[in-house]
C-alpha cells in the first residue's frame, strides 16, 4: 500500500524517516574510521571512499525530502536543503568521473557550476526558516539582521578574502571562480548571523543543528582555502570530515525539525532581554575590532566598508530602541492608568498593594480604603452617562489633596475607588476615610447642576487580618457593604468569630451552591387569618437557608447576599417551586393559598407568567392557590414593563398583593395604576394602632380607600389580640403576625392547620372548630 507524504505528516519520527538518517550517519562513520570491507587495489579503494563520501550527501538529501513531505511550515526549507545536497552530489560525480580523469584538469570546470549552485538553495532555506518563525517583522528586526550580516561580513571578508586576494593572477574565469567560493561563504555566514540576530538566541533545535552544520561547512571552506593557497591540500584527508559532518548535522536538523501539524514555535511578539541583543552586539564589537585592528595598516576596503556600515546601522538600531522603549513605557503606563479619570487602575493598584504587603508588619501596618459612590446610578439614569463620567473625573482632584504623597488613589471600575495607605494603622485610616467622605458629600457641579452624592467606605488593614491582596480587597469589600447597609458612611472591617465564614463574598458563592442543591433551601410558613371569623385564609412563604456550617439563616442574612450576587431571580424561582410543592400537600383538604414575595428582577421578567403557569400545572394547582407579593418600590426601575407582567399574571387568575404598604413614597399613584388584589399594611402602621389615635386614623382611611377600590387589606405585625381587635374594628380583613403564629416549617404548619380555629380575643376554653 502506498502512502502519500501528507497523510503521514501527523505521525512523528516514523521509522521510514529514520532510516535515511541512520544511513547518513553510518556512511559518515564508515568513511571516517575505515571500518568495513575495502576492495583490493588503490583505485577500487579510492572509489569505495568516494561512494561513502557521496552517500552521506545522498542519504542526507533523502532525509530532507522525507521531512519536506511530512512538514507544513518548513517544507520549502527542507526541499531547498535537499536540492543543495543533490547539487553537491552531482558536482562530485562529474568531478570524479569526468574532470579528474582528464590529462590536464581544467579550472573552472562544469563541476564548479554545481558546487557554486549549492549555496543558492542554502540561502533560500535560511530565509524560509525566518519566514516560518516571524509572523510580523518590525523595523528593529530588520536592523538587527542588517547589523548581524554586515558585522559577520566584515569579519569574514577580513579573514577569508585576505588569502583569496593573493590568487588574483591568471585568467579572469579562474580569478572569478576562485573569488566566488569565499564570497559565497561570506554571504552564507552573513545570512546565518542575520537570521540569528533577527530571531535572537533561542532554544530551537532545528536552527541550532542547521547553524552548526553550516558553520562546519564554513570551517571546512576556510581551512581548504588556506591549504589550497599553500598548495598542500590532500583529498580524502581529515578535512573532508568537516563537510560531511556539516551535512550530517543539516540532515539531523531536518529530521528533528518535523513539528507536525502545529508548526514551529513562532517568535514571541515581545523581543526583550539579552537573547535579542547578544548577536547584534557581538557583531558590532567585532566590526569595531576590525576597524581598530586595521587602523594605520592596509585594510581590505570591503571589510572596512562593511564594518563601518555595521556600526552606522547599530546607531540607527539604538535610535529605534530608544523609540521602542519610550513607546513601551507609554503603553505600560496606559495599561496601568484609568482612561476616564487618569488615576491608576486596578492593575497598578494591585501591583502596589503586593509591594506594600511584602513589607507590612505589625509595627508598620498598611490600610486599604474601598469607596463606593451612593446615588451614582441615579445621576447616570437622569442626566446621562456623559454626566456620570464628568462626576467621576472630579473625584480624583477632590480627594488627592487630603492624601499623603506616598498614598495611592486608584479607580477600580464603575463608581468604585480605592486608597492604599502604607505605614498607616486602622485609627489613622478611619479618620482619613471620614475626611474623604466629607469631601465627597460636598456638592459637585455637573453641567451647571449642583449634585449631591454619597459614599460608603470600607476600611481594612494588613497584615492582620488580611495578608494577601485578595484577602485585603475582600475585607474592605465586606466593610464597604456593611457601611452601605448600615448607612454609616464608614465601616472598619472586624472579623466576626460567630459567623466563621460569614463574609459577604463567601456567602454569595455558597448561595450559588445552595441553589443547585435540593436540601439547603426551604420555606417557613406564617398563617393569615380572617379577622371576622378566625378562619385560615392564607399563608406567607418565607425562605430559610439551612447552611451546612452556620445553621438556619433568615431572609435578613440571605437576601442581601442574593441581591448583591444577582441571584434574586433564581432564588425566587426556587422559593416558588418549594411553596407550590407545600401547598399541593394540603390543597385537596384545605384550599389555603400561599403568598410568595417577588423582587424587582422578577416583576420585570417577561417570562414570569409562563414560569408561574408551568409551575401550577406541574403541581396540579389552580391559579387561585398562589398570591404574588411585591413591594411598591420594586416597579420603580421599569413601571410599564412591571404592569405588563402583573397584568398577565392576573389574567392567569393569580392574585397580586402590594407588600409593606405605607413605607413607599408614591402609594396613591400605584393604587391607581397598579393591578392588585390585596394591600398588606406594614407593621410600622399597625403595631401601635391601639395606642396612637393618628395611626388608627391612617389605617381607617386606608381601609376605606382599599375597599372602595375593591382591594382587600391584610394587617402585618399583629403581635397581640388587642391590636387584632382594633384592626378588626377599623375594617381590616386579614391579620398576620405573632399573635396568630410564628413562621414554621411545612410539617409544623400542616399540624397547625388541624388545630381549632380561634377568634381574636377569645380564650382557650372558648375555641371552636
Amino acid at each position: 500500500m502506498q502512502h502519500d507524504g501528507r497523510s503521514a505528516a501527523p505521525r512523528e519520527r516514523a521509522p521510514a524517516s529514520r532510516l535515511p538518517l541512520l544511513l547518513t550517519l553510518g556512511s559518515l562513520v564508515l568513511f571516517a574510521t575505515g571500518i568495513g570491507p575495502r576492495p583490493d587495489g588503490d583505485l577500487w579503494a579510492t572509489g569505495y571512499d568516494l561512494v561513502l563520501y557521496n552517500a552521506v550527501y545522498a542519504f542526507g538529501a533523502i532525509v530532507c525530502v522525507a521531512s519536506a513531505l511530512g512538514a507544513r511550515a518548513d517544507r520549502l526549507a527542507w526541499w531547498s536543503l535537499a536540492l543543495a545536497m543533490t547539487l553537491n552530489v552531482i558536482g562530485n560525480v562529474i568531478y570524479t568521473l569526468v574532470v579528474a580523469r582528464m590529462p590536464d584538469e581544467p579550472f573552472p570546470s562544469v563541476a564548479d557550476v554545481f558546487y557554486l549552485a549549492y549555496y543558492l538553495p542554502l540561502y533560500v532555506a535560511l530565509i524560509s526558516l525566518i519566514r516560518t518563525r516571524v509572523t510580523r517583522f518590525h523595523a528593529s528586526m530588520w536592523l538587527d539582521g542588517v547589523v548581524g550580516a554586515l558585522g559577520a561580513g566584515a569579519v569574514s571578508v577580513a579573514v577569508l578574502l585576505g588569502p583569496a586576494l593573493e590568487m588574483t593572477e591568471g585568467e579572469p574565469a579562474v580569478v572569478a571562480t576562485s573569488l566566488a567560493y569565499p564570497i559565497a561563504d561570506v554571504v552564507l555566514l552573513a545570512l546565518l548571523v542575520a537570521v540569528g540576530a533577527i530571531l535572537g538566541v533561542r532554544r530551537d533545535r532545528t536552527l541550532l543543528l542547521l547553524a552548526a552544520g553550516i558553520v562546519a561547512n564554513l570551517v571546512g571552506d576556510i581551512v581548504f582555502l588556506d591549504l589550497a593557497t599553500q598548495d598542500v591540500y590532500v583529498e580524502g584527508g581529515a578535512l573532508d570530515l568537516t563537510w560531511l559532518g556539516g551535512v550530517a548535522l543539516m540532515a539531523l536538523a531536518a529530521h528533528m525539525g518535523r513539528p507536525g501539524p502545529s508548526g514551529p514555535v513562532p517568535l514571541p511578539s515581545a523581543r526583550v532581554g539579552w537573547r535579542v541583543i547578544a548577536l547584534p552586539l557581538a557583531c558590532n564589537i567585532a566590526s569595531l575590532l576590525v576597524l581598530g585592528a586595521g587602523y594605520g595598516d592596509e585594510l581590505n576596503p570591503a571589510a572596512a566598508w562593511l564594518a563601518v556600515g555595521c556600526v552606522l546601522t547599530a546607531l540607527c538600531r539604538t535610535a529605534i530602541t530608544f523609540r521602542e522603549v519610550r513607546a513601551f513605557n507609554e503603553v505600560k503606563e496606559q495599561a496601568r492608568t484609568d482612561e476616564l479619570t487618569g488615576l491608576p487602575n486596578r492593575r497598578a493598584l494591585f501591583e502596589e498593594v503586593r509591594a506594600v504587603l511584602a513589607t507590612a508588619s505589625a509595627q508598620r501596618p498598611a490600610a486599604f480604603l474601598l469607596l463606593d459612590l451612593d446615588g451614582f446610578k441615579e445621576v447616570n439614569d437622569s442626566l446621562g452617562h456623559h454626566a456620570g463620567d464628568h462626576l467621576l473625573r472630579q473625584v480624583g482632584p477632590r480627594l488627592r489633596p487630603a492624601l499623603r504623597s506616598r498614598d495611592l488613589l486608584a479607580r477600580l471600575g464603575g463608581d468604585e475607588f480605592a486608597v492604599l495607605l502604607p505605614d498607616a494603622g486602622l485609627d489613622e485610616a478611619e479618620l482619613l476615610a471620614a475626611r474623604l467622605r466629607e469631601l465627597i458629600l460636598k456638592p459637585i457641579t455637573v453641567e451647571g447642576i449642583r449634585l449631591h452624592v454619597g459614599v460608603s467606605i470600607g476600611v481594612a488593614s494588613a497584615p492582620v487580618p488580611a495578608a494577601t491582596v485578595e484577602e485585603l480587597l475582600r475585607c474592605a469589600d465586606v466593610a464597604m457593604y456593611a457601611a452601605k447597609a448600615g448607612r454609616t458612611g464608614v465601616h472598619v472591617y472586624v472579623p466576626d468569630p460567630r459567623s466563621g465564614t460569614g463574609d459577604r463574598l463567601r456567602t454569595m458563592e455558597e448561595l450559588r451552591t445552595a441553589l443547585e442543591c435540593d436540601d439547603q433551601l426551604e420555606v417557613f410558613l406564617q398563617p393569615q387569618v380572617d379577622l371576622a371569623d378566625g378562619r385560615v385564609v392564607g399563608t406567607e412563604a418565607l425562605v430559610r437557608w439551612r447552611h451546612p456550617t452556620r445553621g438556619l439563616l433568615s431572609p435578613a442574612e440571605l437576601l442581601p447576599a442574593a441581591e448583591q450576587a444577582g441571584l434574586l431571580r433564581p432564588l425566587a424561582d426556587a422559593v416558588l417551586e418549594l411553596s407550590l410543592a407545600a401547598v399541593a400537600r394540603w390543597w385537596e383538604e384545605r384550599p389555603v393559598p400561599v403568598s410568595v414575595n417577588l423582587s424587582a428582577a422578577n416583576v420585570t421578567d417577561l417570562d414570569l407568567p409562563g414560569k408561574v403557569a408551568q409551575a401550577l400545572v406541574r403541581h396540579g394547582l389552580p391559579a387561585r392557590a398562589l398570591t404574588l407579593e411585591l413591594v411598591e418600590d420594586t416597579l420603580m426601575s421599569d413601571p410599564e414593563r412591571g404592569r405588563t407582567v402583573l397584568g398577565e399574571l392576573r389574567r392567569l387568575g393569580v392574585r397580586t398583593s402590594i407588600d409593606d404598604y405605607g413605607t413607599g413614597y408614591s402609594s396613591l399613584a400605584y393604587l391607581r395604576n397598579l393591578p392588585a388584589d390585596e394591600l398588606k399594611l406594614d407593621r410600622s402602621l399597625t403595631h401601635d394602632v391601639g395606642v396612637d389615635p393618628r395611626a388608627a386614623v391612617i389605617v381607617k382611611h386606608t381601609v376605606a380607600l382599599a375597599h372602595d377600590l375593591g382591594i382587600s387589606l391584610v394587617a402585618e405585625g399583629v403581635e397581640d389580640d388587642a391590636t387584632g381587635l382594633v384592626l378588626r374594628d377599623l375594617g381590616c380583613d386579614i391579620a398576620q403576625g405573632y399573635a396568630i403564629a410564628r413562621p414554621m416549617p411545612v410539617e409544623d404548619f400542616l399540624d397547625w392547620l388541624e388545630r381549632p380555629v380561634r377568634h381574636m380575643g377569645v380564650s382557650e376554653s372558648a375555641r371552636r372548630h
